[in-house]
């Protein structure tokens, strides 16, 4: 005997298909988009610090309304979960002493992030011009240990690129390779 309940593909019935009226999946409804937003701002925040722009992509990338992020993030910033100025400070901290990164190149890496330029240039106030010539004599003296050997102009290109590549100006970066080589003499 056949049933007279129209089958769908697969062999399912369009009534099996619905949510059950009782039981835990007829209660099953979709997530409150405030309470996704602040568990996306929370997971991000637990991995590592980050800026309020940082948080915005993560949520606009699983679908969070822009009006709904903007509560939550005034909210986490508020209470102080979210603070750009202090991401920014800490940021420019570690990557100078870490990497030996210039000013530049912090602020680069800032803009990024998506720190206000404001922020950006007052957290950059930590390094001043004694600091990057300290970090640039520091990168230098690294490089010369493993280019002996080479030829003095090969060695002065490839440790004035390293200086390039850190975001360090042309001026610092020569005064740094000649005061090594002249070191080395």
């Amino acid at each position: 005997m056949t049933d007279p309940t129209p089958r769908r593909r697969g062999g399912r019935r369009r009534a099996e298909l619905e949510p059950p009226p009782a039981g835990s999946a007829a209660q099953d409804r979709e997530p409150d988009a405030e309470e996704v937003a602040r568990t996306i701002a929370l997971r991000q925040l637990t991995a590592a610090p980050r800026s309020r722009a940082q948080l915005e992509v993560a949520m606009a990338r699983r679908d969070v309304p822009e009006d709904v992020a903007g509560r939550v993030l005034d909210r986490f910033t508020e209470v102080g979960l979210v603070d750009d100025g202090a991401y920014a400070e800490m940021l420019v901290r570690t990557r100078h002493a870490e990497r030996g990164l210039a000013r530049r190149a912090l602020a680069e890496e800032l803009r990024r992030k998506g720190i206000a330029p404001d922020v950006a240039a007052g957290a950059l106030e930590q390094v001043d011009d004694a600091d990057e010539e300290a970090a640039a004599l520091a990168l230098v003296r690294k490089k010369a240990r493993s280019t002996r050997g080479l030829d003095a102009q090969v060695r002065r290109r490839r440790m004035a690129a390293l200086l390039g590549r850190k975001g360090f100006p042309a001026g610092v970066a020569m005064r740094a390779v000649e005061t090594v080589l002249a070191e080395e003499e």
